[in-house]
């Protein structure tokens, strides 16, 4: 949940699915190809691995991470499909009342922690992917997708992104998690950009970003502590690259969460 004056995102991806809403403001974002210009009650809806970037002034939004292995789950549990299956969202740019009163009662409930928090939170965002699903998303089988740790995946790359998600806060050379997939460097380099749409080091740097938000959401360590725990050896780089993702630096992102 952020309100601000002012903010900028660079160009950056997210090993999950996102939701946001607009509350009050403008945002004018990138996403993929194309530009968009956000108002109130309008919702911003990211792919695994699509690039997307903005600015926004006077504004207020709710930004909602998914897990793909969660939105796998309820998939199944819905009984949509029984095999794994290739999850996108049908476009980047909606409208949906119910999308936003969900993400008016998040922005509630992170200002005023009652009893029974993180329940609601859970029921909240369980409500927002039903939603998603019922409306917004499409789910196709494909003998493409395999499900991994990282949640449904490319069956070509799926090695390699768990190689990733397992190792990614140390350096990672390209030719070492080539070789996790069994592919050349060349071959996979091409192979990763043209299914994710980012570059291998450009998901490890989002890899990173994400584990960083969520240490710096549970935890109280130095920021320092936190840069060295998701692979950035100099905090001023971490904080350079971080604000260049969130709009903030570490610290504010925190303040701005209590």
């Amino acid at each position: 949940h952020t309100v601000s004056g002012g903010c900028e995102f660079q160009p950056h991806s997210h090993t999950a699915f996102t939701a946001t809403a607009i509350l009050a403001g403008e945002m004018w974002v990138t996403i993929g190809e194309n530009d968009y210009h956000l108002s109130a009650n309008e919702v911003a809806l990211t792919n695994i691995g699509q690039n997307h970037s903005g600015h926004a002034s006077n504004v207020e939004f709710v930004s909602v991470s998914i897990n793909p292995a969660q939105v796998e789950e309820l998939v199944t549990e819905l009984g949509l499909t029984r095999t794994t299956a290739e999850i996108v969202f049908l476009a980047s740019v909606v409208t949906d009342e119910a999308i936003n009163k969900i993400a008016r009662v998040i922005a509630n409930e992170l200002a005023d922690e009652r009893m029974g928090h993180g329940a609601m939170l859970d029921a909240l965002a369980r409500q927002l992917v039903i939603q998603l699903l019922r409306s917004h998303m499409a789910v196709r089988k494909s003998a493409r997708i395999e499900l991994s740790r990282a949640g449904p995946v490319d069956r070509r790359l799926r090695l390699a992104l768990e190689f990733m998600h397992d190792n990614f806060s140390r350096e990672l050379a390209l030719d070492e998690i080539a070789s996790a997939a069994y592919l050349s460097e060349y071959h996979f380099a091409r192979l990763f950009k043209q299914i994710t749409g980012v570059t291998p080091h450009a998901y490890i740097a989002n890899l990173r970003m994400e584990r960083a938000r969520k240490l710096l959401s549970e935890n109280s360590f130095p920021v320092s502590e936190i840069a060295a725990m998701v692979g950035y050896q100099s905090q001023s780089h971490f904080t350079k690259i971080f604000k260049s993702v969130t709009g903030l630096t570490p610290r504010a992102y925190r303040e701005a969460l209590k």
